[in-house]
């Protein structure tokens, strides 16, 4: 490790912590549906939308109506990119002529990018024409990240409101979320982008005469808008196959360093959100500062694992850190830091090849995402899962000081605590599940590019990401198979949409309840011994239910490389 690696890491929370109050104070305005200084251009745009829908953006919905709209809306995205997939050989800007997609590809890719997972067994630049990407994928980028702040709003309002039965207006919220704010940050950063580097183009296939005098071609496309939306909205899905290895994805430090605040930005965001939204910023503050304990926690442990190197190379008299799978350009420092940002969210977007990493470095990334992505997490869907994680908090600390739980003026009763366990079960017994499945079929052992337990790793890494909605994978498993196709589908649309009915069920519980003022008696839910209990409870529930999966994976791997064995 370095100084230098150490300044870049301090730096990026530092700027962080900095953008988490103005992001946060504009999506408060749209969450309480006020006017911006958007609304001069883009108004009309919202209110036309409104018109040709036949919605009405004022008519609030119940958890119910709520929860059939998204689901039907999502529905219907998922068919619309399975089709485009499909007919893909006969639609328009396929420069190179690219077949049809499979039919067990086609389904997993467009489950994986309705659920905001960007999962690709795929190849894109060899695989998806530009209409593909333009139409079929990047229109998921957007309003599947809309939908997960949406439903944000959803639960900020249970737990704001008194004694009502609405939580607000799907449609609204997807509307204004994706107008006022996805599309003018995307334009701002694809600008910037494009200023650096990255193609955006129609354009096909360049041939250019290298260095040495040989022919090469070189792929082209609408990268700098794709790769916008991509991290912003914690999508993580790439152009290139490289993903943000790449040097049109990701051609300097700078553009390394904003695509991670990218990642970040409004998941930070919306912790200040959700403070403003219940009449005290300070629970927000509260609980961005667990996120951060767990987010340095995590990169402390990689950046260090990763620094060290491979103990096998090191018994061969080879020495220095592990660069094997990095980028040259970016080195160990920012490449740790983008592993542990990208599955800390959801993203999923890598700028290194985590298949690489050393076991202990590979298992950071592994971790996060097997806690339910909440340090810091997806756009939304960070938050209330961290919330979640809250409800149960102060149901453990209520039993302590023997009194009805209360958060944020809310009791919270057997029906909240139920419908969390409920959400946050989800995701150990899918992920648990398939991989023992996996691991004992045919099929799933096929799979493993190695043996023994990274070869275990990888099937675990894969269910993980795609349970947690990530995206990211240790690249030696082929998933590229009717099996894991299918199989990751279904986990994909199991880990979004199971943890979201049962989290609109208690925003609509919450909401309903009458306001309990804060009594010498409450459990405070703001200072050090909160964040402590909130980074407690998370820890036990995601440490104990997969360190049996980490020892036989991760852990056993490092001590394997320790006692000089390569699988």
């Amino acid at each position: 490790m370095t100084l230098q690696g150490w300044f870049l890491i301090l730096l990026f929370v530092g700027i962080l912590l900095a953008l988490t109050k103005p992001i946060g104070m504009w999506m408060f305005a749209l969450y309480e549906g006020r006017r911006t200084p958007l609304h001069v251009v883009l108004g009309p745009v919202e209110r036309g939308f409104y018109a040709l829908s036949g919605i009405d953006p004022k008519e609030e919905q119940g958890w119910r109506r709520y929860a059939l709209h998204m689901l039907l809306f999502n529905v219907a995205l998922m068919l619309f990119t399975y089709a485009v997939l499909r007919l893909q050989a006969v639609l328009p800007l396929n420069p190179q002529g690219l077949g049809a997609v499979s039919e067990h590809l086609s389904f997993n890719t467009a489950i994986s990018f309705t659920a905001n997972t960007n999962w690709q067994s795929y190849g894109g630049e060899s695989t998806m024409s530009n209409l593909s990407q333009m139409l079929g994928l990047t229109i998921h980028n957007f309003l599947s990240a809309a939908t997960g702040i949406a439903l944000a709003f959803a639960l900020f309002r249970g737990f704001a409101r008194r004694e009502t039965r609405t939580i607000g207006n799907f449609w609204a919220d997807v509307t204004r979320i994706t107008l006022y704010l996805l599309l003018p940050l995307c334009v701002a950063l694809a600008l910037f982008y494009i200023a650096s580097g990255v193609p955006q183009t129609l354009a096909g296939v360049v041939d250019v005469q290298t260095l040495e005098g040989a022919r090469q071609s070189i792929l082209l496309g609408p990268v700098a808008s794709q790769e916008a939306i991509k991290m912003l909205g914690t999508n993580g899905g790439g152009f290139f196959n490289a993903n943000s290895a790449h040097p049109f994805e990701n051609p300097t430090a700078l553009t390394n360093f904003v695509q991670m605040l990218s990642i970040f930005l409004l998941g930070a965001g919306l912790t200040w959100t959700f403070g403003k939204a219940v009449g005290n910023t300070r629970q927000g503050w509260a609980i961005l500062a667990a996120m951060l304990i767990l987010f340095l926690a995590g990169t402390a442990v990689t950046y260090a694992a990763e620094a060290a190197g491979n103990p096998v190379l090191h018994q061969l008299g080879v020495g220095g850190g592990n660069m094997e799978g990095k980028e040259a350009r970016f080195g160990i420092a920012a490449s740790t830091l983008f592993s542990v940002v990208t599955t800390a969210a959801s993203c999923g977007a890598v700028n290194a090849m985590h298949d690489s990493f050393t076991a202990l470095g590979g298992m950071i990334p592994l971790f996060n995402m097997q806690l339910g992505e909440v340090v810091v997490g997806g756009v939304g869907a960070g938050i209330y899962g961290f919330l979640l994680f809250a409800i149960l908090a102060v149901f453990v600390a209520g039993l302590m000081v023997g009194r009805t739980p209360e958060y944020v003026g809310k009791k919270i009763e057997s029906r909240e605590v139920k419908l969390a366990v409920l959400a946050i079960a989800v995701l150990p017994l899918v992920i648990l599940g398939l991989t023992a499945l996996s691991s004992v079929l045919q099929q799933g052992l096929a799979g493993p590019l190695n043996k023994g337990p990274h070869g275990f790793s990888e099937i675990l890494y894969a269910f993980t990401s795609a349970v947690a909605n990530n995206g990211s994978a240790f690249a030696g498993l082929t998933a590229n198979t009717p099996y894991y196709n299918g199989l990751l589908g279904v986990a994909m649309w199991v880990g979004r949409f199971f943890i979201i009915v049962p989290m609109l069920a208690i925003a609509g519980s919450l909401a309903a309840k009458k306001y309990t003022p804060e009594s010498a008696g409450s459990f405070p839910t703001t200072g050090a011994l909160w964040v402590g209990l909130l980074v407690g409870i998370i820890l036990i529930l995601g440490g104990l239910t997969f360190l049996p999966s980490l020892a036989l994976g991760p852990i056993a791997d490092h001590l394997a490389m320790i006692r000089g064995q390569l699988f």
